[in-house]
């Protein structure tokens, strides 16, 4: 009877949102992305330090999810699943690269992407920013998965530097004033450039912009130091401070922009990090990116994977709102297929949230666990399944399963999987059937622990004669 109620409320949803959109324009979409951003380098998030007062502002009169996570924690990955609308588990890239010349392992040809099913929504669209998924020499060709126009870095490798030699517009190099040791033209500052320049251009037309900044990325390079000058703090803070806040103003900058023109109220923008914080040069015990979250990137704890996201659409998005609705970087495709109308092609494992940003929570369908694996120096998974957050540091040695209950140890603190060993035994379930085979990684791939040397750790007896044991479904 539950099931038959919530399908007869979507089916009214569905409805509602057509007729919505129907009345307007379509909605224009901003996604913003950081480039090692930790949840607690902004000031909505709790940062002392660092001045985020444009962020903050969008938090202020937006929607801050505390439960939204990362498509990975490490760059091309997680940027693989935001765009590809898979997990990790399923997902085509699961590692910066593994040794792939020229560049980052590319998206196959004919890949769905947000760009794809925003291009065949009507949309204008542009990435303006570090790509990271192959070059225009392969597959990857950002202008041939789903964007009109591209600025910015196809190989990430190159994105460390602030002052490139060149840059990418769409398929021929622009060579910019750094050679021979000069540092005249900052790399964010012509983003920011050509992302007004974009949205100037289609202001009369729907577009989709999805804006790949690369601060706080190392290197630790910025024009000036702005109000930290005269900080006595270490220079390697008051430059990690001065870029953090460059991006905050130059978001202000887009935000007034889209104010100016009218596009206010026709414009979702949602802000997040690739995955967490560096936390190199001594900006981890300095600034605290993490909060009180376990971990940074390239780890499965909460400070490698959880996301300071924020949505801001005046007159949609309920100003000033908190939600803890459990979420992920695959559940945009789908999100954006529900807010344009426009079918995804082939599967995602996504689930779309425009009810939970429209304020509709009752039509909000849910996940049953969100599920990560990462290829960095060793395999290591992660599971969050309602409360619980099962982490494993290195499947090729068979690692136990680390448990800890969120609901009252955010910072995982207390691993609980002896205690509670069906949980571990489910997790593990999770793990392995979330888990298809990849052409680039699955040599360093190893199933977790057998159901019998599991039962044998935590004292519960399994089903050893089937491949994967599967516990009865718990109370979450």
């Amino acid at each position: 009877m539950k099931n038959i109620l919530f399908y007869i409320y979507h089916c009214y949803f569905t409805i509602f949102i057509a007729v919505l959109f129907a009345q307007q324009n379509s909605p224009n979409v901003i996604y913003i992305l950081a480039d090692d951003l930790g949840y607690a380098d902004v000031g909505y998030n709790g940062q002392k330090l660092i001045e985020t007062p444009e962020l903050d502002f969008l938090a202020k009169n937006g929607m801050q999810f505390t439960n939204h996570y990362c498509g990975n924690a490490v760059c091309a990955p997680s940027r693989a699943s935001l765009l590809m609308g898979k997990h990790p588990g399923h997902s085509y890239i699961r590692a910066n690269s593994p040794g792939y010349p020229n560049g980052q392992t590319p998206i196959p040809a004919g890949s769905e992407t947000l760009g794809t099913l925003m291009q065949r929504a009507g949309y204008k669209t542009a990435c303006i920013g570090k790509w990271g998924l192959g070059g225009f020499h392969n597959s990857g060709n950002p202008n041939k998965q789903g964007f009109d126009y591209f600025f910015g870095y196809t190989d990430q490798r190159k994105a460390h530097n602030y002052y490139p030699q060149y840059l990418w517009e769409n398929g021929t190099k622009k060579y910019l004033d750094n050679n021979n040791g000069k540092q005249n033209e900052y790399s964010h500052d012509l983003f920011t450039e050509k992302a007004i320049s974009f949205i100037k251009k289609n202001e009369n037309n729907p577009f989709f912009l999805y804006l790949a900044y690369t601060i706080p990325h190392l290197r630790l390079q910025v024009p000036d130091l702005a109000q930290y000058e005269n900080k006595k703090w270490p220079l390697n803070m008051k430059i990690q401070a001065a870029m953090i806040s460059r991006m905050s103003r130059d978001i202000g900058v887009i935000v007034d922009l889209i104010k100016k023109l009218g596009l206010e109220k026709n414009t979702l923008i949602m802000f997040n990090s690739d995955n967490g914080a560096h936390g190199k040069a001594g900006t981890l015990d300095f600034f605290k990116p993490s909060g009180n979250l376990k971990g940074i990137k390239r780890t499965m704890y909460e400070g490698g994977l959880r996301s300071p996201m924020v949505a801001y659409w005046p007159g949609k998005i309920n100003a000033g709102t908190k939600n803890d609705h459990l979420s992920a970087f695959w559940d945009m495709l789908p999100t954006f297929s529900e807010l344009t109308g426009e079918p995804i092609v082939g599967n995602s494992d996504g689930i779309s949230m425009l009810p939970t940003l429209l304020g509709k929570n009752l039509f909000q369908k849910k996940h049953e666990y969100l599920y990560w694996e990462l290829y960095e120096g060793r395999p290591n998974s992660a599971v969050r399944y309602g409360k619980w957050k099962g982490v494993v540091r290195d499947r090729r040695e068979g690692n136990e399963i680390q448990l800890f209950n969120l609901e009252i140890d955010e910072s995982e603190i207390n691993n609980v999987a002896k205690q509670n060993p069906e949980i571990v035994l489910e997790i593990q379930s999770i793990m392995e059937k979330s888990h298809e085979k990849n052409p680039f990684w699955d040599k360093d791939f190893k199933p977790l622990f057998n159901a019998e040397a599991a039962s044998k750790v935590n004292g519960v007896k399994a089903d050893i004669g089937n491949k994967y044991y599967k516990p009865q479904k718990l109370n979450k």
